[in-house]
């Protein structure tokens, strides 16, 4: 094997001190979660534990009721990367393979949707959620972030979709396939390194937002993960060592996620690169 030159020494490197410099935030929350106040106060937020302290943790999870919360951003985020990517799919499918009239200001339409501010959509979205008795309950979170998810999606796919080889598509009608046993048995299959990626994505993302969370879900039976560790660290009930805890917990489900599934999220960036 041939030896690396200067150049990939180089670029090894570089690769290493941007990983390290990517990771450092998460270590020294991590860090800070597990030590004591007293431990911080004495050897400040950069040192190593005297030993491991996880009241912090635990304290924290009592005082949110943290598996509660957890459990609603779970089932927010899933309903929404599963409703989205169907949505999506549906909606692609219409306009990237039926070529419906007037398909690209659709698709502007979509792009325009999915560039809006949330604090555009805030008050209109508010105002029909008070209307529809849907204000203060995960349904109304999983309504308006399919909505928002599936706008993204369906520019993305519609482009997929409108390169899909035609003649596998001729092929399936001649043996007496309709357009939804097509859709569901040949392009939702061949698609789904594709869809999976969005699946990740989406329910990555409905994860992480906190705006609309917080404008909607005011009960403590209904806050999700980051409206919670935003609401109790606004009222600054927490010493360093719970807000770095709260932070550690907040962050650890959505890498775990990724983690695992991150052979998949992979095979999907990389399908289109290989025969």
């Amino acid at each position: 094997m041939r030896a690396a030159g200067p150049g990939r020494w180089a670029v090894l490197a570089a690769l290493g001190v941007l990983g390290v410099a990517m990771m450092f935030p998460f270590l020294l929350v991590a860090l800070n979660a597990v030590k004591s106040p007293a431990d911080y106060s004495s050897n400040g937020p950069l040192s190593l534990p005297d030993q491991i302290h996880l009241q912090g943790i635990v304290d924290f999870w009592n005082r949110v009721d943290f598996g509660e919360k957890l459990w609603n951003s779970f089932v927010i985020s899933a309903s929404v990367a599963l409703l989205a990517v169907m949505l999506s799919v549906l909606n692609a499918y219409a306009l990237g393979i039926g070529r419906v009239r007037g398909r690209l200001w659709v698709l502007v339409l979509f792009l325009v949707g999915n560039t809006l501010p949330q604090e555009a959509l805030a008050y209109p979205l508010y105002y029909l959620a008070k209307e529809v008795g849907l204000y203060d309950s995960r349904l109304s979170m999983i309504i308006v972030f399919t909505v928002i998810q599936a706008a993204f999606g369906t520019y993305l796919l519609s482009a997929v979709l409108g390169q899909f080889p035609k003649e596998i598509l001729e092929a399936a009608s001649i043996d007496g396939a309709g357009r939804f046993r097509s859709l569901w048995q040949i392009v939702v299959p061949i698609s789904r390194p594709t869809l999976n990626v969005l699946v990740i994505f989406f329910f990555i993302w409905t994860w992480n937002e906190f705006f609309l969370p917080l404008i909607f879900l005011i009960s403590n039976d209904t806050q999700t993960v980051p409206v919670a560790l935003g609401v109790l660290q606004g009222e600054r009930y927490m010493d360093a060592t719970m807000s770095s805890a709260s932070a550690l917990l907040g962050i650890v489900p959505a890498v775990a996620f990724f983690l695992i599934f991150q052979r998949t999220l992979t095979r999907g960036v990389t399908v289109g690169a290989v025969k």
